[in-house]
């Protein structure tokens, strides 16, 4: 009764103090706000949270249509007790992207991220630190590097494309995203530390890089039994893991022995510079490129799918182009030089990555007042948004449509246009390994219109932008398998049968190589993949229709 009588008493209080806040909140809003776009009045504490979780192509397309309306490039909003301002100025997001430095503005991978990733992340470096790194870092993705990563990226990529097809036999409409998140997970771990994680480290590997995922997307709770805690911890074993790489990889260049992945052309150069390099942070690194490498690979690969199945002119190229310059019928795999030859392709990468940036947004803080334009000063503390979706619109002729051409000939509208061209970002903390993911890009691309026929499951909206936080197709860009392209009408495909030769026995060489590693320990395969493909050929006498990889039916 007494604690009723207390709260009775002390409630007329509590309201007033809440409306105070209430109040003094919408009038801080208001001020730092002044003359920009934006809503008038704010939910308490929330702002506009509950609208951007529920929809949040809705509520960016809303934030740049606000920006754009009032002819300023910019807008202002309120998010979570944050005061925020959303970028659609291409000159604008410039002035931010070459302004990160401790007195300006911070990049920010996610709002907790500090807590995740760690204070010596690279996002969170400035000025000569930073740029120390980024030398160090620099070789890692010179022309001689990415050749030997284009081989392990293209392994990876054919062993995947056989297990799409394996799940294609068991269910009809395939959805790409989470397949092609497996994949580009399963390229990174061995292009950046390739022999020196065992198969059971890689499948603890997979698990912790789940739960970092699962985290965040999660309330930042640090607490234990909560994802925040669980992805806190999990990154913790990650980088505890590269970092045994990384003394692995050492031992292994002080032999003297040739790099065959990111770490070890690292090493290679670490050992000649300051050998006394810390293995932690060296393996925080590596972290840092396995996480930029992800969910911006998984949107690029599921867009240039999407993209080419509604445009089947230019997918007609790209396989005429490539066709042109490989055949699976060599049994080799695409060399770097027929790579650099893939103009066409390149360009449809390019063109990709231009009308569906990835990263939509950049998120930085200010970490002190800095003077956006003459007449606006963004606010200490607020977040900054520069949007490269919105710059990736600007200046191009005509640039909702798709058209891999403007990066060619004379056009060259990817020199003209440049500063538009905000993907990979800009200024110090600019991408620095865009060679590497255009090229991946480039690969895949190449690999699955020559190897497959498909088409999309299509329904209504299938093709709209979904937030995950990268955009990726509302559908998660699902697949229909028609058949195999290669094969010469040979129903085991004896085109995708070379190149997985190369693929098992781990050669480059003629087709002369790929019969004589097939001698000896392998006759008895040899020997049961002649009796299934026998047995197919007598199915196929039958009238029963079938569609084979590798000589299975599948």
């Amino acid at each position: 009764m007494a604690l009723w009588q207390l709260l009775s008493t002390a409630s007329p209080f509590l309201f007033c103090a809440i409306a105070l806040l209430i109040l003094l909140q919408q009038l801080s809003y208001l001020k730092k706000k002044g003359p920009l776009p934006g809503p008038t009045l704010i939910v308490p504490f929330l702002g506009s949270a509950i609208s951007m979780i529920s929809n949040p192509t809705s509520f960016w397309e809303q934030q740049a249509a606000m920006a754009k309306s009032s002819g300023l490039g910019f807008a202002a909003n309120f998010l979570v007790g944050r005061f925020i301002v959303f970028i659609s100025s291409t000159e604008l997001s410039h002035k931010v992207f070459s302004n990160v430095r401790p007195d300006a503005f911070h990049l920010i991978g996610h709002p907790f991220g500090k807590k995740l990733f760690g204070e010596q992340n690279m996002i969170y470096l400035f000025d000569q630190q930073h740029k120390d790194l980024r030398r160090r870092i620099t070789p890692n993705f010179a022309p001689r590097a990415l050749s030997t990563y284009l081989l392990i990226q293209q392994k990876v990529i054919l062993r995947h494309l056989k297990n799409w097809i394996d799940l294609a036999s068991t269910q009809n409409a395939i959805p790409l995203r989470l397949l092609c998140r497996d994949l580009n997970l399963e390229t990174s771990q061995t292009v950046f530390v390739g022999p020196y994680l065992s198969p059971v480290a890689r499948k603890r590997f997979d698990s912790d890089y789940n739960l970092f995922n699962l985290g965040l997307m999660s309330f930042p709770f640090d607490l234990p039994g909560f994802a925040f805690r669980r992805a806190r911890l999990a990154v913790d074993r990650l980088v505890k893991t590269l970092s045994g790489c990384v003394i692995m990889s050492k031992e292994r260049m002080l032999a003297g022995e040739e790099p065959c992945c990111l770490v070890d052309f690292w090493m290679q150069e670490t050992l000649r510079e300051s050998p006394e390099k810390d293995d932690h942070d060296i393996g925080g690194h590596l972290f840092d490129f396995l996480f930029a490498a992800q969910d911006a690979s998984t949107s690029s690969l599921l867009w240039a799918i999407t993209l080419l199945e509604s445009h089947p002119e230019i997918l007609a190229r790209v396989r005429e182009e490539v066709t042109s310059r490989w055949s699976p019928d060599s049994g080799e795999l695409i060399s770097a030089e027929q790579v650099k030859e893939l103009k066409y392709t390149e360009a449809v990468a390019r063109e990709v990555i231009r009308i569906r940036p990835p990263a939509t947004l950049v998120p930085h803080i200010a970490g002190e007042e800095f003077p956006l334009t003459e007449w606006y000063t963004v606010p200490k503390g607020a977040i900054v948004f520069p949007s490269t979706y919105e710059s990736s619109f600007q200046g191009f002729p005509e640039p909702d449509r798709f058209d891999p051409d403007r990066f060619l000939g004379d056009r060259q509208e990817d020199r003209i246009y440049k500063r538009n061209f905000l993907a990979f970002g800009a200024g110090p903390h600019q991408c620095v390994g865009q060679r590497y993911a255009v090229n991946h890009l480039v690969i895949f691309i190449a690999l699955f219109v020559s190897l497959l026929d498909f088409r999309r499951h299509r329904t209504d909206g299938c093709d709209e932008i979904a937030y995950v936080p990268t955009i990726v197709p509302k559908d998660d860009c699902t697949v229909l398998f028609v058949s195999f392209r290669c094969g010469c009408g040979r129903p085991w495909g004896k085109s995708f049968w070379k190149v997985h030769c190369r693929l098992l026995w781990g050669r480059q060489g003629g087709k002369r190589d790929t019969w004589k590693y097939m001698r000896g320990a392998r006759l008895s395969f040899f020997v049961f993949l002649c009796l299934c493909i026998f047995g197919i050929n007598t199915m196929c006498n039958m009238g029963q229709p079938y569609h084979c990889w590798l000589g299975f039916k599948v």
